[in-house]
């Protein structure tokens, strides 16, 4: 596949900055759907801006972003900058993604959480290539997502001022939008009749509410469009090598890609496996459990290659610390922190422990499971010699009697203290629970001999 770099290359051809007398500029994040669309002529109506327009490409599915650009446009906007991401979003945020291991609360691979933040730095960008002192989005104020966009672009610009047209008007569900949409003559394509909501880029897609709100309610089977039925994947196992170069893949059974490409290519090949369906109850920074379903078959699978190949090439260290600093660092992003001096901080970590990770994992696919059936590396940690059991072990036995001294005398002093003073120890008086259950035990078993021994005695 081939893409372009993300840039500003369909910006509107309009001033630096408003004019004497023209209206101040609103940069608003557009999908071309009815909450933004209507968002347009919202905030003309309401606050008298002119609104410019940023669609950003991250690898959504779309009827055409020349179309959405067109509609926008329709609406009322004064210009509309169509900029395609896929590039930085895979480079620059789904490898910081991949170096940490990215899943929020250990399931969720963080698909709409990772986009957020780059689309930020763009509206920011458009916002001062045009003068524009206001950022707008249309998120909702129960979700997430309005926190990541706010928290990003005040991170980027603190003196920019943010609008939240849907947390702020009175369109209280989609039949009031669509209404208000009619009557203010925003040419919308949009019904009442919304099952889901979706969110997708290249990483994934997120699917939530309609009947997904009862988390007793199995997922219909037509929320999944990137994954097969399991049942229904190929009878035959699927093979595939992934090549890494420090953390970030770089080719498929020996065929060197651009990361981009590879994400695209391992969507295409476990999904029709089968595999990457998620459906789980989350906990939203707002405080609200929200039931979720994910499709991340790419994602997954390449994030279970790379810890493979980290268990092979880290050093036990630095492995274990990194696990509690996953989770941070999916937290901070999960929270709408990515521009945060903390984030960035574990960055430089997570960066350093890459430099080795480097080599090649082998996964089977097969109805709906992925599976590391192989791992190798030049900068392998694994010794043979010591891990062996045959004959040909090199590992000192002998010398495990003073580590295993050394390790535990610490605690032995302890205990020794602790006996002699008559300290409560529970975990001693647990083992002497033990020992006296064990005692009215044998003294049962005893009696019970003592008398089959005398029945024994009186029949001879």
């Amino acid at each position: 596949m081939t893409t372009t770099n993300s840039s500003l290359h369909d910006a509107p051809q309009i001033s630096a900055k408003p004019a004497p007398g023209e209206k101040e500029r609103c940069v608003l994040a557009y999908s071309g759907g009815l909450d933004t669309s209507v968002c347009i002529k919202w905030l003309q109506e309401e606050y008298g801006l002119d609104v410019i327009a940023v669609v950003g490409d991250l690898g959504q599915e779309h009827e055409g972003l020349e179309a959405i650009k067109a509609k926008a446009l329709a609406t009322g906007a004064i210009g509309c900058a169509v900029i395609d991401m896929r590039e930085t979003f895979a480079n620059e945020y789904l490898s910081c993604a991949m170096a940490a291991n990215a899943m929020y609360e250990n399931k969720y691979p963080l698909v709409s959480a990772l986009s957020r933040p780059l689309i930020a730095k763009h509206l920011v960008a458009v916002a001062h290539q045009f003068g524009a002192k206001y950022v707008a989005h249309g998120c909702t104020g129960k979700g997430n997502d309005q926190v990541r966009f706010e928290s990003s672009v005040l991170m980027l610009d603190p003196a920019l001022t943010i609008i939240a047209p849907v947390r702020n008007w009175d369109l209280g569900c989609r039949a009031d939008e669509i209404e208000w949409a009619a009557a203010h003559g925003v040419p919308v394509k949009a019904t009442t009749d919304k099952p889901y909501s979706i969110d997708d880029n290249l990483w994934g897609r997120a699917i939530e509410c309609g009947v997904l709100e009862d988390p007793w309610c199995e997922p219909p089977a037509d929320i999944w469009t990137m994954t097969c039925d399991p049942a229904c994947a190929p009878d035959e196992p699927t093979y595939v090598e992934i090549e890494f170069d420090q953390g970030v893949p770089c080719a498929l059974d020996g065929t060197p890609m651009s990361f981009l490409d590879i994400i695209y290519a391992m969507n295409d090949i476990a999904g029709t496996n089968g595999y990457g369906r998620i459906d789980m109850v989350e906990n939203r920074l707002v405080g609200v459990k929200s039931r979720e379903c994910y499709e991340v078959p790419g994602g997954l699978a390449l994030l279970q290659a790379h810890k493979a190949l980290e268990d092979l090439c880290l050093e036990r260290g630095v492995l274990h610390h990194k696990l509690a600093i996953e989770q941070t660092w999916a937290e901070q992003v999960y929270n709408g922190l990515w521009f945060s001096p903390l984030k960035e901080a574990f960055d430089a970590f997570l960066a350093h422990t890459q430099q080795c990770v480097s080599g090649t994992v082998k996964l089977k696919f097969f109805k709906g499971s992925c599976t590391v059936v192989g791992r190798k590396s030049t900068y392998s940690l694994y010794d043979f010699g010591l891990a062996t059991y045959d004959a040909d072990d090199a590992f000192d036995h002998q010398a495990a009697k003073g580590f295993i001294d050394i390790h535990g005398l610490s605690c032995k002093v302890w205990a020794k203290n602790r006996l002699a003073t008559g300290a409560r120890m529970p975990s001693y008086d647990d083992v002497n629970l033990a020992n006296t259950a064990y005692g009215k035990v044998s003294a049962v078993v005893e009696e019970a001999e003592e008398i089959l021994e005398g029945a024994d005695a009186v029949t001879a």
